[in-house]
């Protein structure tokens, strides 16, 4: 699965990319059709606040879903990320908006600290709903599946405490019937990791991934997993079957203290 959304992209260029993914043979893509949504929040642009949906931004994000669909089929696998950051009536304007793409799920459309929030959510649309990278340990999902909130679980590995804790919410999600997809946007080490957890997995979805990336991964580990057709292929080498280059990484490091990592940190 691989997450198609840039912030200032053209739809065009969405459309361009998208149609990139699928020839190289992605069988499913994710989008935030709402990126420019922060840009228009006039003096708290960039603050961490909850956010509120204007008709207009609702309907742009519809002229983007709408252009992707148009271009991929009817056939392919298309994801919303809400990225946990909408009140609940725009989460529910928004979802209602797009379910007539047919979306494979709209993900984490509130913050993740008011599990009432999600349920209205979930009660006021018939998009599938998937939440899971803002929360952590499998205490969290508890709520989650024994509510039945979600129809699928997308855990990152890194936060929610390594491969132990991720292999137990995908079997718990398991018990409950629910599609389990682990989220990754931390580098070459964590979809490593996730990807042997989704080998063991009978009720995964798909493992995401950010394939622009694998490009540069080398730098920083060896060997280089394989990877074609839109899929990751196991190896025959022992754990992870990746070792850090030292080297590497210390070429890219960054000082904590300095600007830069302040500003990547936002």
């Amino acid at each position: 699965m691989q997450d198609a959304s840039y912030d200032g992209i053209r739809v065009e260029d969405a459309v361009e990319l998208a149609l990139k993914t699928k020839a190289e043979g992605y069988e499913a893509i994710k989008t935030d059709p709402f990126r420019w949504a922060k840009l228009r929040s006039g003096p708290f642009q960039g603050a961490s606040m909850l956010e509120r949906l204007t008709p207009k931004m609702i309907a742009d994000s519809v002229t983007w879903v709408g252009a992707l669909r148009d271009a991929l089929g009817p056939d392919y696998e298309l994801m919303v990320d809400a990225h946990a950051r909408f009140d609940v009536p725009s989460a529910i304007k928004a979802a209602n908006a797009l379910e007539q793409f047919d979306l494979t799920w709209f993900e984490e459309p509130v913050p993740p600290e008011s599990y009432d929030a999600l349920r209205q959510v979930r009660e006021n649309t018939n998009v599938p709903i998937s939440v899971g990278e803002s929360l952590f340990t499998r205490y969290d999902f508890v709520p989650i599946l024994e509510q039945r909130l979600a129809d699928y679980l997308m855990p990152d590995i890194a936060w929610t405490g390594g491969i132990s804790e991720l292999r137990r919410i995908a079997t718990m999600s398991e018990a409950y019937y629910v599609r389990f997809s682990p989220h990754d946007a931390l580098g070459p080490v964590a979809i490593t990791s996730g990807f042997h957890v989704c080998m063991t997995t009978p009720n995964l979805y798909r493992q995401e991934c950010l394939h622009t990336w694998f490009e540069d991964f080398p730098k920083v580990i060896k060997p280089m997993f394989e990877y074609h057709d839109g899929a990751i292929w196991p190896s025959d080498r022992p754990g992870l079957g990746i070792e850090l280059d030292h080297e590497g990484v210390a070429e890219y490091a960054i000082d904590p203290r300095s600007r830069e990592a302040n500003r990547l940190g936002r």
